[in-house]
């Protein structure tokens, strides 16, 4: 779940200080079908973001996960359709492939997206330069494919050095992961690290850090009457929402840190009654667990009293993601996927943004994580989204090479 407007962040100086880890030198026969799956690569990304897949969208997600898991069968994993646990949303697609080696694998995509039903005949799939557009393109369907083709790499090498490789791919990530919560537990029961395929920030990094993300809801009832007749006998829930919403004022809208914007707003139902009903959605990202409970006591405190007479106020919360938290576990995957760009005479960076993801419940879970392994993209949640073409090679060389390296030797649990 990326945000359209993000913080780079290229060196962490919280982060303890890490020995250099030693650069693998360029394995040429990777790189090579790497370069030769390009053009069957975009092939695949055109026709899975020209289907609509927004979070909700049953047949668009089954269409998409059609257009996969005939790939994944191909190469001997096992292929399991998996109901999701809400309604309205398409199954959960889980690959396994066993190998002979040690490290469990878990990578993890989604095929949802932000966008709702016609924006393909709107927009779609198109290249500009160096660009390639598309609603999904980049979060998050540049880095599922790219997930498939590292699969289909080790496959024709025929890799084998790693105890289990499991792939998911899901669906309602965009909305927090309410179709999945309960299968990501299960697999991470069983993996020793966790890759997510979330697109890279710019200009090419993985993602260490990742804000929570909580939703908060203001509600507030009032009462009825005619507007122009008897507005006195009226109590007005829009003007009593909009004084809640002073309570949020004193918090950041920007920033590295704690951000808390409102994202709806909605009040009344015609333009000659006073609002009986209104409402507010606020969207909360926090680098740290305790600064949600510092808006949810905010607000918790302001609905005790209103400015309109005989309304009532009622605070919902619906928790999406947790923080990913800096963490030496996840910094010393990217030291490994740093050396691994290193080797072929490329600069990996490090970096940080307000887009939650399902790396938070891995690191939750004492699984190692590491985030933002997909193709550079930007402009995530909007017309102007992207993924960077130049990237695609590169990144693919990337995931098949630390897929390679953890299914050898696989990370030590986090304390």
């Amino acid at each position: 779940m990326r945000l359209s407007s993000m913080t780079m962040i290229l060196a962490l100086a919280a982060a303890p200080a890490m020995a250099a880890t030693k650069a693998p030198p360029k394995d040429p026969k990777i790189w090579a079908a790497a370069e030769a799956a390009r053009a069957e690569q975009l092939k695949l990304l055109e026709a899975v973001v020209n289907v609509d897949s927004g979070t909700g969208d049953a047949d668009g997600g089954r269409k998409v996960a059609s257009l996969l898991i005939p790939r994944l069968k191909a190469l001997g994993m096992t292929v399991e359709s998996v109901k999701a646990e809400a309604d309205g949303l398409p199954e959960n697609t889980v690959a396994t492939l066993a190998g002979t080696g040690k490290g469990r694998i878990l990578m993890i995509g989604h095929i949802d997206t932000v966008f709702g039903p016609g924006t393909v005949a709107r927009r779609p799939y198109r290249v500009d330069g160096d660009h390639a557009r598309g609603p999904g393109v980049s979060d998050e369907k540049g880095g599922v494919v790219e997930g498939v083709y590292a699969l289909q790499l080790l496959h024709d090498l025929g890799f084998k050095d790693f105890k289990q490789i499991t792939f998911l791919i899901e669906t309602s990530e965009e909305r927090g992961s309410p179709g999945t919560r309960a299968l990501i537990a299960r697999l991470l029961k069983d993996a020793d690290v966790e890759l997510n395929l979330e697109p890279a920030d710019a200009p090419d990094a993985v993602t260490v850090w990742r804000k929570g993300s909580t939703i908060f809801e203001i509600d507030v009832k009032g009462r009825a009457a005619h507007a122009g007749v008897a507005p006195q006998e009226g109590r007005n829930a829009a003007e009593e929402v909009i004084h809640q919403l002073r309570a949020i004022q004193p918090f950041p809208k920007t920033g590295d840190g704690m951000t808390v914007n409102l994202t709806l707003l909605s009040a009344g139902s015609r333009n000659n009654i006073i609002p009986e009903d209104a409402s507010a959605t606020l969207n909360v990202r926090v680098r740290k667990r305790e600064d949600a409970e510092k808006v949810a006591q905010a607000l918790a405190e302001s609905a005790k009293t209103t400015e309109i007479p005989d309304t009532k106020v009622t605070i919902k919360r619906e928790v999406s993601f947790p923080p990913l938290e800096n963490n030496p576990a996840t910094d010393a995957l990217a030291e490994r996927a740093k050396a691994i760009y290193a080797g072929v005479g490329l600069t990996l960076g490090t970096a940080g943004n307000g887009g939650a993801s399902e790396s938070a419940l891995a690191a939750d879970a004492k699984v190692p994580a590491l985030d933002g392994l997909g193709p550079v993209g930007g402009g995530f949640h909007s017309d102007a989204e992207y993924l960077d073409l130049k990237t695609v090679t590169p990144r693919l060389y990337l995931l098949t090479r630390l897929i390679q390296d953890l299914g050898r030797n696989p990370p030590a649990p986090m304390k």
